[in-house]
């Protein structure tokens, strides 16, 4: 017999308070943002949308969590790997659509083990990735 592959997922409290804390952070520093989360397969767990956040950051958010969860890094860390020359240069046009700007960022549970992604959209890259790590931080604790 085979192994068993065991995969932890974010509960859906977590979910909520990753959201929370994304969307304190945003307030905080003044925009409007769209925040995704999604479990550890990718699919969409929790979404919020701030009011007056852009309508087209919605797919940006969700697509910015799925692609930090594909390949278990930021989406920023992709970016730097797909310019032209390097390894991963077209990758976006894979999955669907990838997002290779900061604002995805893996979750992991107090242990390391992944168990989601956030996407965040709707300002500059940088407050994005900011937004982002207050809810990477909230699971943390």
């Amino acid at each position: 017999m085979g192994n068993i592959l065991n995969q932890k997922d974010i509960s859906d409290e977590c979910a909520r308070n990753v959201v929370m804390a994304a969307m304190d952070k945003a307030v905080e520093i003044g925009c409007k943002m769209d925040i995704a989360v999604v479990d550890a397969g990718a699919n969409l767990k929790a979404f919020f949308r701030m009011e007056g956040a852009w309508l087209g950051s919605i797919d940006i958010a969700i697509k910015k969590a799925k692609t930090a969860r594909y390949f278990d890094m930021p989406t920023g860390e992709i970016g730097k790997l797909s310019q032209p020359g390097g390894p991963l240069y077209n990758i976006e046009h894979s999955n669907e659509g990838l997002i290779s700007f900061p604002g995805g960022v893996p979750l992991k549970d107090k242990d390391g083990t992944i168990v989601g992604a956030i996407g965040v959209s709707g300002s500059t890259v940088e407050d994005d990735h900011t937004v982002a790590m207050a809810g990477v931080q909230a699971l943390l604790g």
